[in-house]
């Protein structure tokens, strides 16, 4: 009877989180999403293709709610709302290929975190394309695992070409998958992948390699690498900043990154992780060297929205064998899920608040490196406060945080307390004396 009404209510979270996304959220275009906006308003309106440097692949996928803003709304009103549409059908594919192969509890778990304790609440905010190429990559690679290989590549294919820096992601995971198999075959989807982003390029922009990134740089600032263009920066410096940058690392951002749950978890999640980490590790490489590897002005690091999956589903498999942890991970996991709510929550609420007067062009920096202006600690910092559809979302993050913590909390307590009642009961025979 608990077991039901347990899932009763994380299936009506669930729910509630994509409804509270998409229409309580708040939604903009802004940046580059509205370039690629624009875009896709001069094919539908004009017939027009743009040469733009950004791929059309995730935009094309949007055109039907453009569409739908001529009969309701606005164009731009549905397009703000692509990214929690494209999650919403992500996650109801994982639900029909796990049917039956993974535990229902787990899967919920899983959902619950990536809704409300990861990057989503933010990225689902905009018309960025990290959510498009995020989601079929992830959907994908756990489709190719189950066995389903011509759509799991296919979406694969759209993911990666919608994100061509990707592509070396996409290559280590193949690679891995190709020896846990034995199947050389799959080594097709990487040609077929180069094959469709120089399609794409060529007709666009008239020539196969003409990116569009030809001469990309950022200003000239106090940092040595400043003002660069393509891959000059250090790899090195890169790494460092892709994991511990106070403003951009993923070990603030993704948490859930550093559990080991391999002990815990079934072969074939634990052969999806592993896939996922494969990718996860070709991006990194990629964009570390990248002279704008901090994904320019964006609340966290916005190119590896994709660690949200391995990371959301370590914290996931902790949570639904609490009962088997040693008091030491369940203290863990409750600090990993404390801050990846943390995450999830200031996402959703906060987004950059009103770092935009301090870290200027020339200062941009220091929301990268600087703990008081990192996007994820400066709400304790300003006096800025967010308006009240966004503390509705933090409302949600913080419900389903405390629904997820609370095993946690119990659990800790439980296997605490005999440790904590023996060194009293000791220590009360000791002697003490004022």
């Amino acid at each position: 009877m608990i077991t039901t009404w347990r899932a009763t209510a994380e299936r009506a979270l669930i729910v509630a989180g994509l409804f509270l996304s998409f229409f309580v959220l708040p939604h903009e275009i802004i940046s580059d999403a509205m370039v690629r906006y624009l875009a896709l308003a001069e094919l539908v309106e004009w017939h027009k293709v743009s040469p733009m440097a950004y791929s059309f692949i995730g935009p094309l996928f949007s055109a039907p709610l453009y569409l739908a803003g001529k009969l309701a709304m606005t164009p731009d009103w549905w397009c703000a709302r692509f990214n929690t549409t494209v999650l919403a059908a992500g996650l109801l594919v994982m639900w029909l290929m796990t049917r039956g192969r993974i535990d229902a509890g787990l899967r919920r778990k899983f959902f619950l975190v990536l809704l409300a304790a990861s990057m989503f609440p933010n990225h689902l905010r905009g018309y960025f394309t990290e959510v498009f190429s995020s989601v079929m990559v992830a959907v994908g690679l756990w489709a190719v695992r189950l066995g389903r290989p011509g759509l799991g590549w296919s979406a694969v294919t759209l993911g990666v070409a919608n994100m061509p820096a990707t592509l070396l992601g996409l290559t280590l995971a193949t690679i891995r998958h190709v020896w846990d198999t034995r199947r050389l075959r799959h080594l097709l989807v990487i040609a077929l992948t180069v094959a469709l982003w120089l399609l794409e390029s060529w007709m666009r922009r008239g020539h196969p390699t003409w990116t569009g990134y030809q001469g990309n740089h950022g200003p000239r600032t106090v940092l040595p690498y400043s003002g660069l263009t393509g891959f000059s920066y250090p790899l090195f410096f890169g790494l460092l900043s892709v994991f511990l940058s106070f403003g951009k690392g993923l070990l603030f951002f993704a948490p859930g990154l550093s559990l080991m749950p391999r002990e815990w978890m079934s072969d074939e999640l634990n052969g999806v992780r592993r896939l996922w980490l494969w990718f996860l590790a070709g991006m990194i490489l990629v964009y570390a060297s990248w002279w704008a590897w901090f994904g320019g002005w964006f609340w966290g690091p916005r190119f590896f929205l994709f660690a949200c999956f391995p990371a959301s589903l370590a914290i996931a498999v902790r949570l639904h064998q609490v009962d088997r942890l040693p008091v030491s991970a369940v203290a863990t996991t409750l600090g990993v899920l404390t801050l990846s709510a943390w995450v999830g929550l200031s996402g959703a609420g906060f987004d950059q608040s009103d770092l935009i007067h301090s870290c200027t062009t020339e200062l941009e920096f220091l929301c990268w490196y600087v703990p008081e202006f990192s996007a994820l600690w400066y709400p304790f910092v300003t006096n800025w406060r967010p308006g009240t559809s966004a503390f509705v979302m933090m409302g949600y993050c913080g419900g389903v945080y405390l629904w997820l913590a609370a095993p946690l909390m119990r659990a800790l307590v439980t296997k605490v307390t005999p440790h904590l009642m023996r060194v009293v009961r000791d220590n009360a025979s000791a002697g003490w004396r004022f």
